[in-house]
């Protein structure tokens, strides 16, 4: 409010200027979750954008606003999952913290949407670089920040060395996992292998 000599007058409210859209988070979350259903339906290469805003029901207007490409969403929505990445275990040994880790990841990687979208994504990753550096993200990045912590509390514990933090380390966290559940794509994981797994796992690391 301001007071001049006519006496007390109301400020004039201040407007949102011409032409600046407002972005819906519901929309954009729709958006997001079309994609998903979208690449496991069709693949990326018949993916389109007519299709991500019919299976979102919105026009394509919504999804350009926010979007440039389908690259650009895919890219978007891809990298999201990394910076989501996977909750940091606290069992109090190295083995119980690896045997969470691989249940949960082992869960995500053979869920049915993830196991049709990331063989996809792969393929097309193999002739697209920026797809690449985001499946990096995806697949690497995201779980290696949760390893990293593993190894960090394994190591304030006196289960492995201080040094056992390493490139190696890390491959062999994740390695084995992830060429049963992607590479080869196995329908089902033996009884008992996730616990083998983290034995296994944790012994290597020890003996770094």
């Amino acid at each position: 409010m301001t007071t001049n000599a006519d006496g007390p007058q109301t400020r004039p409210r201040r407007r949102t200027p011409a032409g600046a859209a407002v972005l819906r988070e519901d929309v954009t979350e729709a958006i997001r979750a079309a994609v998903f259903e979208e690449l496991a339906s069709v693949g990326y290469a018949r993916m389109s954008i007519e299709g991500i805003a019919r299976r979102a029901g919105v026009g394509k207007t919504a999804v350009y606003r926010r979007w440039r490409s389908k690259l650009h969403l895919v890219l978007d929505v891809v990298s999201a999952i990394a910076v989501q990445g996977l909750p940091a275990p606290e069992t109090g040994s190295l083995e119980g913290d690896l045997r969470v880790l691989y249940e949960v990841t082992s869960r995500a990687l053979r869920h049915p949407v993830a196991s049709q979208i990331i063989p996809d994504l792969q393929a097309e990753a193999a002739r697209n670089p920026d797809i690449a550096e985001a499946m990096q993200k995806t697949l690497r990045e995201g779980q290696e920040g949760v390893a990293v912590k593993i190894l960090a509390a394994a190591a304030r514990r006196g289960e492995i060395s201080a040094g056992a933090t390493d490139e190696l380390a890390l491959d062999i966290i994740s390695g084995p996992l992830y060429w049963r559940s992607v590479v080869i794509r196995s329908p089902k994981l033996p009884k008992g292998y996730l616990g083998a797994l983290a034995r296994a796992t944790a012994g290597a690391l020890k003996a770094l």
